[in-house]
């Protein structure tokens, strides 16, 4: 099989021959338009900060000269700009020509067409998430506003992707802290909810899956995200969860979930014996042959403060384990 045929039977949960991966030979490659509107680099503005502009015009700060960043202005600070802020501009077919290119260059893989987020990530950005997160108690009407408009590029995006050539967008969108939702459920479910439903129904229209990553602990729309039409979740610490709780999810619906060893507990312990059989416990719980995991690989070990080798350790259990059960089925 390739990787695309074993990507997709993971999906369907259709018995591909070993566990789909996305580390060492990875089944996936990936791709964002070119559209840059107003990004920048990152620039070293002195006292040991750097700062950037992101697509969108937020700007975004840190203070060494390799971590991620957090938006420290977003680009409506003000309210009153949104009548004259110009969105990006991903309407136009010629700024997917990177995305047919690497549909060329890469036949075999499954193509993720990378997006910002959907709705939250972005509009939490625009506003700083402290005040995103009043925003949707006291400003319900120009909120919805912003959403409907970030809605539309979303959907150029799907569209335009669509036709380039991928077989699934993916996009950010951490909605937990290490215990909750950052919202109410109910809130999420009343103004969240339709509009993933919306956005997955026209990925689903063009023939494309839809893949989501989030940090944080979301039991309380899991089952919503899956009903909106999520069809991969992507999970860095999938202990929060429980591989119980998650397998339990797979009974009522084909939800792939992707995921390395966690990043915060089982990784954290360094004791080899305890990482692999980790990895053997998320195969036989939501994988066991039939498809609905993927194998993954955290990609900064520097940040979470581990040399690689503990997560090595994983892959090759991941790659024994997941052989073996692909053998055995096709015996």
């Amino acid at each position: 099989m390739t990787s695309h045929e074993i990507v997709y039977r993971t999906l369907e949960f259709s018995e591909p021959e070993r566990v789909a991966q996305s580390f060492k030979v990875s089944d996936f490659a990936s791709v964002r338009p070119n559209v840059r509107s107003y990004a920048t680099g990152w620039q070293d503005v002195g006292g040991g900060r750097w700062e950037r502009i992101d697509e969108w015009g937020n700007k975004w700060g840190r203070v060494d000269a390799t971590s991620k960043g957090e938006v420290v202005q977003g680009v409506l600070d003000n309210f009153a700009d949104l009548s004259k802020y110009v969105f990006p501009d991903y309407s136009r077919v010629e700024n997917y020509a990177v995305v047919r290119e690497k549909r060329a260059a890469h036949p075999d893989q499954w193509l993720i067409g990378s997006l910002p987020g959907f709705t939250f990530n972005i509009a939490r950005k625009m506003r700083k998430l402290e005040q995103y997160l009043m925003d949707l108690l006291i400003e319900h009407d120009t909120i919805c506003q912003l959403h409907d408009q970030i809605d539309a590029v979303l959907l150029d995006m799907i569209r335009n992707y669509a036709e380039a050539g991928v077989d699934g967008v993916m996009f950010p969108e951490d909605w937990g802290t290490q215990t909750q939702l950052l919202i109410n459920p109910n809130l999420w479910h009343e103004e969240f909810f339709p509009r993933f439903q919306n956005l997955c129904d026209t990925a689903h229209a063009c023939n494309l899956r839809v893949f989501m990553h989030s940090c944080g602990e979301i039991s309380a729309i899991v089952p919503g995200l899956i009903d909106a039409g999520i069809d991969v979740l992507q999970f860095d610490q999938p202990d929060l969860h429980g591989m119980d709780t998650l397998a339990a999810y797979q009974e009522n619906a084909k939800i792939t979930f992707w995921c390395p060893v966690d990043i915060q507990t089982t990784l954290q312990t360094q004791n080899e014996g305890l990482i692999r059989e980790k990895a053997r416990e998320m195969l036989d719980k939501l994988w066991n042959g039939r498809g609905g995991f993927i194998a993954g690989y955290y990609g900064d070990n520097a940040s979470i403060g581990l040399d690689p080798k503990w997560q090595e350790f994983a892959c090759d259990e991941f790659v024994k384990r997941g052989s073996e059960f692909g053998m055995a089925t096709v015996g």
